[in-house]
């Protein structure tokens, strides 16, 4: 296994392109695709490109918010306290390692935006206390547990299906989550993958004489000197408690009565919400709230202009009809046995070009859910399939370990060679599951 891993690992350090170019890569890709599969022409495609760069807008705000509201509340003192008190329990680099992936897996299985940055904020504050521990591979580990997400309680499509007047209720009518997320074959991947992925992850340690241990530098936490108080009222408002009280009773009103009106309810809206409130409390005065702000939008400036490009390559998967070609191709090799597994294998596929649940849920669901018609198999299972194929993939999709990266301090070749192993393994556990019960 060791050597395995290491051989994966001078692969993707030798040939995975920063994870700007490999948008590059993939748009230019998805241009030729479409000018040899569809109608499209070249200037077709371009129009689609530039017709989809900017539909991400708000969810690219949602993102750059996660990550900067994440990072604030990490770097607040009570929550540096009770960060390296649940770091201080751990020992051993194994040790690390299996409790970093467990915690993010069950993260990420709550709510995919909480895990992610929860994930990798528990992994940082870990690797400043566990000598001997390979950085790159507690990072990989943390972000491990996002294989999970689209199969919990936060998953866009199940969760789509079971609220009335979503976009295919004339096809599939209401189905409960009973029928979806709680059903044996799902239950059998969670639980399986929950139990032996920080096993597996365990055993990707690379020998001592391999390992890479955090740089100093990456743990180091900035210290602010702030100005002395000179009585006026911007410099006692700066540092008034009051003033985080306040903000702090009107968001936690608002949490209490989103949870008792609406239940365990968390989309990312939530989530940042909860992050900024906490954030602002943690950090007790205005002011240190607002140098930790000004240190986390640092973080994020490497990512932002990542987001319209993968949306212009939605719009142009989308626009050309590639999405219908893949699918089609898929559909066309299978029957009523094997259809849920080439519908994942699909959705991991086109999870590539278009590296949102929602987004592929909503040019993907049409096309599997008429071939489910056609082999008159199990709408809900069908929509599971292509679930569990978006979040598969993400292992080797740079775009969503930007967050973790960012977080991490390191770049997307420093991780990938562990991800495409824990790609392969959990593949096989998700196809057994959807093959086999």
């Amino acid at each position: 296994m060791k050597s395995i891993t290491k051989f994966t690992n001078a692969l993707m350090e030798k040939y995975l392109p920063d994870p700007y170019i490999f948008v590059v890569i993939l748009t230019l890709l998805v241009v030729i695709m479409g000018v040899a599969l569809t109608d499209s022409s070249p200037l077709d495609m371009a129009i689609y490109w530039g017709d989809g760069f900017w539909k991400l807008l708000a969810f690219t705000m949602q993102m750059v918010v996660v990550l900067a509201a994440g990072h604030v509340l990490a770097h607040s003192p009570l929550f540096q306290k009770l960060l390296a008190g649940l770091a201080s329990k751990i020992k051993t680099p194994g040790s690390a390692i299996v409790i970093v992936t467990f915690v993010s897996l069950v993260a990420c299985w709550i709510n995919w935006g909480f895990g992610l940055v929860i994930g990798a904020l528990f992994a940082k504050q870990i690797a400043k206390t566990v000598r001997g521990v390979d950085y790159r591979l507690l990072i990989a580990s943390a972000y491990s547990g996002f294989v999970i997400w689209h199969g919990g309680l936060a998953g866009s499509i199940p969760l789509s299906l079971a609220t009335k007047d979503h976009p295919f209720e004339k096809i599939t009518g209401i189905i409960p989550t009973s029928d979806t997320i709680f059903t044996s074959y799902n239950m059998f991947i969670v639980l399986v993958i929950l139990f032996t992925l920080p096993i597996f992850n365990r055993f990707m340690m690379p020998k001592p004489e391999d390992v890479v241990e955090v740089r100093p530098e990456l743990i180091q936490e900035e210290t602010h000197v702030f100005p002395p108080a000179d009585g006026s009222f911007a410099s006692r408002s700066e540092r008034s408690y009051v003033i985080t009280a306040i903000v702090a009773v009107i968001g936690l009103t608002y949490l209490g009565w989103h949870f008792a009106t609406k239940g365990f309810a968390l989309d990312l809206n939530v989530v940042n919400t909860i992050f900024v409130v906490l954030g602002i409390v943690f950090d007790g005065t205005p002011q240190r709230f607002l140098a930790a702000v000004e240190d986390a939008i640092k973080t994020t400036s490497g990512i932002v202009f990542q987001f319209p490009f993968y949306a212009g390559i939605m719009g142009m998967m989308t626009a050309s009809g590639l999405v219908s070609v893949m699918s089609a191709w898929f559909v066309s090799v299978s029957n009523e046995h094997t259809f849920y597994l080439f519908a994942f294998w699909s959705a991991g596929l086109v999870n590539f070009f278009v590296p949102s649940g929602g987004g592929q849920w909503a040019v993907q669901g049409p096309i599997l859910l008429e071939a489910a018609t056609t082999l008159n198999a199990d709408y809900a299972k069908t929509a599971m399939a292509i679930a569990w194929g978006d979040a598969w993939t993400n292992m080797i999709q740079p775009f969503w370990a930007l967050p973790a990266l960012a977080i991490a301090g390191l770049k997307a070749k420093d991780i990938m060679g562990f991800c495409v192993l824990v790609l392969l393994y959990t593949g096989i556990i998700i196809s057994a599951g959807l093959l086999l019960l």
